[in-house]
């Protein structure tokens, strides 16, 4: 078992989350996307320099900063 933050996966690679860190408004926002333990996240693509990122979650395309990825552990698959 590899357990990555959601800002470290590479394109394509996917992975279950397991912990979703932080608190305040932006935490109650990705929590309310759908980035929740248990779901089934793939690393769709990375901005050149790295932020944004864009992930795939429950069947659509969600785009986070690096910062609020940085809090999402995935275990990857």
């Amino acid at each position: 078992m590899v357990v990555k933050s959601l800002d470290e996966l590479k394109s394509g690679e996917k992975g279950k989350i397991v912990r979703v860190r932080g608190k305040g408004s932006v935490h109650r926002r990705i929590i309310d996307m759908g980035v929740v333990t248990g779901t089934e996240v793939e690393m769709q693509r990375v901005a050149p320099l790295g932020d944004p990122i864009e992930i795939k979650v429950k069947g659509y395309c969600l785009t986070l900063r690096k910062e609020e990825a940085s809090n999402i552990y995935v275990e990857v698959s």
